[in-house]
């Protein structure tokens, strides 16, 4: 199938699509939601990842692939687990943003997902696509964090951590590591604390500086704060 790839720049996201390719569809487009200008980088959803956002639109160029973008003007309005289309919530922001992507790229079928164990999400995207006639693809549903964090580092993928928020992870000593290099000490953590070893519990948030689908280039960090 034709896919357009849910992206926020997390390290779920893009294994999704790389997940996707091994399944022997073809990402042919990919989709953002970011805050206001006005806004702070991150957002309080209960949905959307945007930190790091300011680099997500160097993927378009690491890819050669179209790269769609709306603001978030909504908020997390509908907090129930199930989702009914309701004005003003964040979700509508998804729907009008995959409703251009089906009108300006043809033959658009099906959407891919970065999520992982959030039903809150998952049932929010598979809204949104049924609404569209997209079928939602979501590989990563489900699956032992254990092994997809595996999957992740053999696969070659450089994702940082850019945010963290648990015990056992701080910024001065975390910040702008490598899954790779934290691995181990992320199994730790969930032998210790029964953190969730992918962060699907809030407890990091990551940006992807080189993966398998990156065909074109990759994201060099001079520096960062």
């Amino acid at each position: 199938m034709r896919v357009v790839a849910l992206i926020s720049g997390g390290k779920d996201s893009c294994y999704s699509m790389q997940l996707c390719k091994q399944h022997g569809h073809d990402v042919v487009a990919l989709a953002n939601l970011l805050p206001e200008e006005s806004a702070p980088d991150e957002l309080d959803s209960f949905c959307f990842q945007t930190v790091g956002h300011q680099l997500v639109g160097a993927y378009s160029a690491c890819m050669g692939l179209p790269l769609f973008r709306k603001r978030i003007s909504g908020t997390s309005a509908v907090q129930d687990l199930g989702y009914t289309p309701t004005d003003g919530d964040e979700v509508e922001d998804l729907y009008q943003l995959l409703a251009y992507v089906k009108e300006s790229v043809p033959g658009v079928q099906a959407v891919a997902s970065g999520a992982i164990a959030s039903d809150y999400q998952r049932l929010r995207v598979e809204n949104v696509c049924s609404r569209l006639n997209l079928v939602s693809l979501a590989y990563l549903w489900h699956q032992p964090q254990r092994l997809l964090m595996r999957g992740m580092v053999e696969s070659g993928m450089e994702a940082i951590l850019v945010k963290v928020a648990c015990l056992g992870l701080s910024p001065r000593k975390h910040l702008g590591r490598t899954i790779a290099a934290l691995e181990p000490h992320l199994l730790a953590l969930a032998d210790a604390y029964g953190c969730n070893v992918c962060g699907e519990g809030g407890e990091y948030e990551t940006l992807t500086l080189d993966c398998a689908v990156f065909g074109r280039g990759r994201i060099v960090l001079d520096e960062f704060e």
